[in-house]
């Protein structure tokens, strides 16, 4: 039993324009840290294109297609100031979704203990029918609504600690009863949703923003005092992690000023939660980090403590 690492050389080819935060070099930083001897026992996996029956349950056909209709032949085509599509940008995004259902299988199945998914670009920001902040496809959504649909499962709990709210992955989830959101966030900040008295349809979301400057205290409290109980009130059959790690001190995008022992803190408390709930169930998604040496760092001690928890 193992850690996977779910990947693939296509979400190298989504290239955005010069000087975007989000970078080829995202990944290839991260894929670097992971290539340390450390990183031997990880199980090496290749992320599929992701099926339009599964993009179809968080996403309608007509968005589907639209993406699909503005992948451009050569250069770059921008869907919002923030957001852009190259040609290689179309098979990036449908490995990110296939990523996460591969995750799901390979966790579900037993194969492996829990699974990271080292893709790009983002997911969490992206809405039903809307392309934003960096983000084309809900990919972490994909996986939780394909957990419950393909394996049985009652109820999921999709946990993000990215700096930035996932209001994609609100509007996607929140309307059903077997998925509990939660999320950790910089107030104010990009994209401006994430309030407290955002709860859901059916008090199935959880959110807790946290001003700039937060630090680890704030941070440790915040999932010890408001998250981590609900989820475990919750009884989630399967965890799936938004990681971000954009609330790094070094990040140049917010000022939550958390440190790698931070994100390894976090990660040990959902393992610990996943352990008494759901069989350690655990599947990760890179989310944000725009730093990236910070990102690389921060990226590898969460990878290490997934490892850490093999049975």
């Amino acid at each position: 039993m193992t850690t996977a690492l779910i990947t693939h050389e296509d979400c190298l080819a989504h290239v955005t324009p010069p000087g975007h935060p989000e970078q080829v070099a995202r990944l290839e930083y991260v894929l670097r840290a992971l290539e340390a001897p450390e990183f031997d026992g990880l199980r090496r996996v290749t992320a599929p294109l992701c099926a339009d029956d599964d993009l179809e349950r968080v996403h309608p056909r007509r968005y589907i297609q639209a993406i699909r209709d503005a992948a451009p032949d050569a250069g770059t085509v921008s869907l919002d100031a923030d957001t852009h599509m190259s040609p290689g940008t179309l098979d990036a995004v449908l490995r990110c979704a296939g990523a996460n259902v591969r995750a799901v299988d390979l966790v579900m199945s037993g194969e492996v203990d829990n699974a990271f998914c080292a893709i790009r670009p983002p997911g969490h920001h992206a809405e039903r029918e809307t392309p934003m902040g960096f983000c084309l496809f809900g990919s972490v959504a994909v996986g939780a609504k394909y957990a419950l649909a393909n394996h049985g499962l009652k109820r999921v709990a999709v946990l993000d600690f990215d700096v930035h709210h996932g209001n994609g992955s609100q509007d996607l989830l929140e309307d059903d009863a077997g998925v509990l959101f939660a999320s950790t966030h910089q107030m104010p900040l990009y994209p401006g949703t994430g309030a407290a008295d955002e709860t859901g349809a059916h008090d199935n979301v959880i959110n807790v923003p946290l001003p700039p400057g937060a630090g680890s205290d704030q941070f440790r409290s915040a999932w010890e005092a408001h998250i981590l109980p609900r989820v475990r009130d919750f009884a989630p059959e399967l965890i799936i992690i938004s990681a971000g790690f954009d609330s790094h001190a070094a990040d140049p995008l917010a000022q939550m000023m958390l440190k790698e022992a931070d994100f390894a803190w976090v990660t040990r408390a959902i393992c610990d939660l996943a352990d008494d709930v759901c069989e350690g169930r655990v599947v990760s998604s890179l989310e944000g980090g725009y730093d990236l040496d910070a990102l690389a760092a921060s990226t590898a001690v969460h990878v290490k403590t997934l490892m850490e928890r093999g049975r």
